[in-house]
């Protein structure tokens, strides 16, 4: 099958209106850039394909470290691999104001999570350059490595080096799905375990990072709003479960001598559908993955071992679901009469956005008369990482039909314009105050 020099300009350009183009920002170059992103790790699918820490990842950092550079940035790798272009502020004494994403893929996925973030971040600046605005604070634009975490099933190495939350000992153990271990992956672009160590930043000089990124969900599309305000990122909680019964022959056991594993397995994944509704509305679990043993036809299971991921924006409530989850365990072993042990085996701390910076967001949105809508975010993100050592916020960019992580995801290029609009203003107004 061919694969198009233009895989998203056209379709881009042809729903786009040039009356967004305002204050220097320009939706013609977005698309161009999206699109020259977009061809490289492009699938037969029309999809994206750039692992973290792959000669495609590290393809696209260069490409976008040219345009950086010809707005006028500072450019510089850190030991990660991370990208960072800094423009100086004209008050030294004051913060950074640091902004990006990722450009990193799963396999297959989308051409807007993650650039988008690293575009309109970039777009900034050029705006700037174009209407002969300074900005009194210094602003970063910050490409992070390997935030899917295709290559080793995690995700989010750029950052964590970059804060230092990460154990080197339980890095080097990790092995790729093509069967490279950590330092190998590093090796093949010029990184080792040593330079990660060196990508440590003190943030004690970062006022704020902010990350637009697509919503990958339908909140915004149903309001029929360009962009939203994230109110925090969802911290997860997984729970290993097992139940134990004990196996049988399907023919020759009743029905009332049965101690069947899946039966109660069944219950509880139904019970846990409707628990996250006893305590708000920004809560979710969800058994995602199951293990059934024998696993035949013709055999009564004798035990399942599932996995609960829960999450909340608020660690509090999070942790009320959690106890609901395992208040169910131990409702359904008396109930079933059969034995069930639980575990967790993740437990991450929500991310909160204060509010003082989401009532500014608001303010920005109405100024731009886009109605302020706020979304809290089930997906981990750099932000989430980001925002262990200094204050963070987000854009979400509406999401047609919800689809992400397939080459069917899609965000018009109005509604991006409109949110560098927004992300323009907000770091002008965090100019405005010391």
């Amino acid at each position: 099958m061919p694969i198009s020099n233009e895989p998203i300009y056209k379709r881009l350009m042809d729903e786009y209106d040039v009356s967004y183009d305002e204050n220097g920002v320009n939706g013609q170059r977005l698309a161009l850039r999206l699109n020259e992103i977009a061809k490289i790790g492009l699938t037969e699918q029309n999809g994206s394909n750039r692992p973290g820490f792959s000669q495609e990842e590290r393809q696209v950092k260069q490409l976008v470290a040219k345009w950086m550079e010809e707005a006028g940035l500072e450019v510089h790798q850190d030991g990660a691999g991370n990208v960072i272009g800094r423009l100086e502020g004209t008050d030294l004494t004051l913060p950074t104001i640091m902004s990006g994403s990722h450009v990193d893929s799963v396999p297959n996925g989308g051409h807007f999570d993650g650039p988008l973030g690293v575009l309109a971040a970039l777009e900034v600046v050029e705006a700037w350059r174009e209407t002969g605005y300074r900005p009194r604070k210094s602003y970063e634009v910050v490409i992070f490595s390997d935030e899917e975490g295709a290559r080793f099933n995690g995700g989010l190495l750029g950052s964590q080096a970059m804060v230092g939350d990460y154990e080197m000992d339980e890095l080097q153990k990790l092995v790729s799905v093509d069967g490279l271990s950590f330092e190998e992956v590093l090796n093949k672009i010029d990184l080792s375990s040593d330079t990660y160590r060196q990508a440590l930043r003190d943030f004690s000089d970062v006022e704020l990072f902010v990350e637009v990124h697509i919503e990958q969900g339908k909140r915004l599309e149903r309001a029929e709003l360009p962009c939203g305000i994230v109110n925090g990122i969802a911290g997860p909680c997984w729970l290993e479960v097992t139940f134990t019964g004990k196996a049988g022959h399907a023919g020759n056991t009743p029905m009332n001598d049965r101690k069947d594993a899946l039966v109660a397995a069944s219950e509880f994944i139904t019970s846990v559908n409707a628990l996250p509704a006893k305590i708000n509305d920004t809560a979710v679990a969800t058994v995602g993955k199951i293990h059934i043993s024998p696993n035949g036809v013709n055999v009564i299971p004798g035990e399942v071992t599932l996995y609960v991921d829960i999450r909340d924006i608020y660690e509090e409530t999070r942790n009320q679901l959690v106890d609901l989850v395992i208040q169910e365990v131990e409702n359904l072993s008396k109930s079933h009469q059969i034995s069930i042990s639980y575990k967790k085996t993740l437990e991450i701390p929500p991310v909160p956005i204060k509010k003082e910076i989401q009532l500014l967001l608001e303010e920005v949105l109405r100024e731009q008369s886009i109605e302020p809508m706020r979304i809290p975010s089930g997906a981990g993100h750099d932000a989430m990482i980001i925002g262990q050592k200094t204050d963070i916020a987000m854009l979400f960019v509406k999401s047609i039909q919800g689809i992400s992580h397939n080459p069917l995801e899609w965000t018009d290029l109005r509604d991006s314009v409109q949110a560098v609009q927004v992300l323009k203003r907000f770091i002008e107004r965090l100019n405005e105050r010391d």
